[in-house]
C-alpha cells in the first residue's frame, strides 16, 4: 500500500473541506491509504473567538493533530494552507520549521509533495503561496507535482473558480462566506487521485 499523508491547516474550514476532497480522491486509487492530520494551532482561544473561528476548530477537533515525524511514513504528502499575503500561513510556516532534523537525515527525498490552498478573493494570492510552499519541499528533496491540464475544470471560463496548474485552490470570501464550489472540489479530488497514483508508481519500483 501507498501511503498518502494530508496535512492542512483551516482557519474557518475552507481548505478542511478541500482536504477532505483530496482525500476522496486518493482513496478512488487502488494500492493507496490516506491519512488526513492537521499542523498545531498557534493562536489563542482567545484570539480564535475574536476572529470568529472558534467554532470552525471545534468543528476539526477530531481530526488528529500532525507531529513532523509523520512525514517520514508517507509516500506522498499534500499541503493545504490557507493564504496570508500571498504565502502559507503562520501555522503551516512554524510546523515546517520544525523539519530541520528530517532534512538533515534526508527523511523526505524522493517523497512526493503537492500543494493546495484557500485566498478570500480571486486573485488573493493563491498561486504564489503554492510556488512558495514550493520552495520548502525542494529544500527537503521532495518530487513536487501540481494540478494537471488534463483536470478539466481549469479550462472552463463560465464561473469564478480557483484551481491552477499548481494545485487545486478555493475562494472563501472576504468574509469567509463562499465554499469550495463543485468545480474547486472537483479539483481537490483530482489533485488528491494525481499524487496517488504517481506515489503508487513509485513506490513500486
Amino acid at each position: 500500500m501507498s501511503k498518502v499523508l494530508i496535512v492542512y491547516y483551516s482557519m474557518y474550514g475552507h481548505v478542511q473541506q478541500m482536504a477532505e476532497a483530496v482525500a476522496e480522491g486518493v482513496r478512488d486509487v487502488p494500492g493507496c491509504e490516506v491519512v488526513i492530520k492537521r499542523v498545531p494551532e498557534t493562536l489563542s482561544a482567545e484570539v480564535l473567538e475574536a476572529q470568529g473561528a472558534l467554532e470552525a476548530q471545534k468543528a476539526s477537533a477530531h481530526i488528529p493533530v500532525a507531529a513532523v515525524e509523520d512525514l517520514v511514513a508517507a509516500d506522498a504528502i499534500i499541503f493545504g494552507t490557507p493564504t496570508r499575503f500571498g504565502n502559507m500561513c503562520g501555522q503551516m510556516r512554524q510546523f515546517l520549521d520544525a523539519t530541520g532534523g528530517l532534512w538533515a537525515k534526508g527523511a523526505l527525498v524522493g517523497k512526493v509533495g503537492s500543494v493546495f490552498a484557500s485566498s478570500a478573493t480571486q486573485h488573493g494570492g493563491q498561486e504564489s503561496t503554492i510556488l512558495s510552499f514550493h520552495t520548502t519541499l525542494l529544500h527537503q528533496g521532495m518530487i513536487i507535482a501540481g494540478l494537471p491540464y488534463t483536470f478539466s475544470g481549469q479550462m472552463d471560463n463560465s464561473e469564478i473558480t480557483g484551481c491552477s496548474p499548481y494545485g487545486a485552490s478555493t475562494i472563501a470570501g472576504t468574509k469567509g462566506e463562499r465554499r469550495p464550489s463543485a468545480n474547486e472540489l472537483a479539483g481537490a479530488r483530482f489533485q488528491g487521485a494525481h499524487i496517488a497514483k504517481i506515489a503508487s508508481k513509485l513506490s513500486a519500483k
